[in-house]
């Protein structure tokens, strides 16, 4: 199972990632985490603590790693480099575990804009594309709103697309530019996770704008997830309604596969 996990800041995909590898962890599968999201944060929503994240350095920030792969050197650096750098070793190498799940903190690339041919780009997309292809994993990418680090092969090989939301226009603009994005890549179904929803009147909204079809499930707020991101702890340590919504949500995932 290979799952990309997007929405805007601040609308819980990190809790809806975490708690999904956390499940599939739990049934004894291998899993890994890749978090992509330039506000960082999967990493404490799996359980690691502010210090053990502290000594983890993103890959896209790992310019002898990206010099040595990538042939590019100080002077060439962002000028001459390998387009295919060799990566099939480094989630091995660079992956840290906790609770049963392997973390990779991938980190960002500013593009600008309008795109980045870089060593750093090219190593993230070449990594990306590497991890879709390891048969072996579940492999949960904890994805910024943009998609920019998948190319179009990688985008073809997840199994699902999934665009976490709240009640709101702003979050539901974010589903369908995503919508957009992924079909730019060959990528026909996004799904949806509607988040924070806090009475019928939200429900009822998420229903009104977001095909049935493409609803994977609806997770309440609730808030001892808030109470847990305060105390720097996973919550799937903290609220027993969130994970039992989206274990629900997990189902239907895996009924699909």
């Amino acid at each position: 199972m290979k799952i990309a996990i997007t929405g805007k800041g601040g609308v819980g995909k990190t809790t809806v990632a975490a708690i999904l590898a956390r499940l599939y962890a739990d049934e004894g599968r291998p899993v890994l985490a890749a978090d992509v999201d330039p506000d960082a944060n999967l990493g404490m929503a799996l359980g690691f603590t502010a210090e053990e994240m502290a000594e983890i350095i993103p890959i896209s920030k790992m310019r002898e790693l990206i010099a040595e792969r990538t042939g590019a050197g100080d002077e060439t650096f962002g000028k001459f480099f390998r387009i295919n750098p060799k990566v099939d070793d480094l989630p091995d190498k660079l992956a840290k575990e906790k609770n049963g799940v392997r973390l990779l903190l991938l980190g960002t690339v500013e593009t600008g804009g309008t795109g980045c041919v870089c060593p750093e780009h090219v190593m993230l997309r070449q990594l990306l594309a590497h991890l879709v292809l390891r048969r072996e994993d579940v492999v949960i990418l904890d994805m910024e709103a943009g998609l920019e680090h998948l190319g179009r092969g990688t985008a073809g090989g997840m199994d699902q697309f999934i665009v976490v939301i709240e009640p709101g226009e702003r979050s539901v603009q974010t589903y369908r530019q995503v919508v957009k994005l992924a079909s730019d890549l060959g990528v026909k179904k996004v799904r949806v996770v509607a988040n924070k929803v806090r009475n019928a009147e939200d429900e009822a909204f998420v229903r009104s704008r977001i095909p049935e079809e493409a609803l994977l499930g609806v997770v309440h707020y609730n808030g001892e997830v808030q109470e847990a991101d305060r105390s720097g702890k996973s919550p799937y340590d903290y609220s027993e309604q969130t994970v039992a919504e989206i274990r629900a949500i997990k189902a239907r995932i895996d009924n699909e596969e």
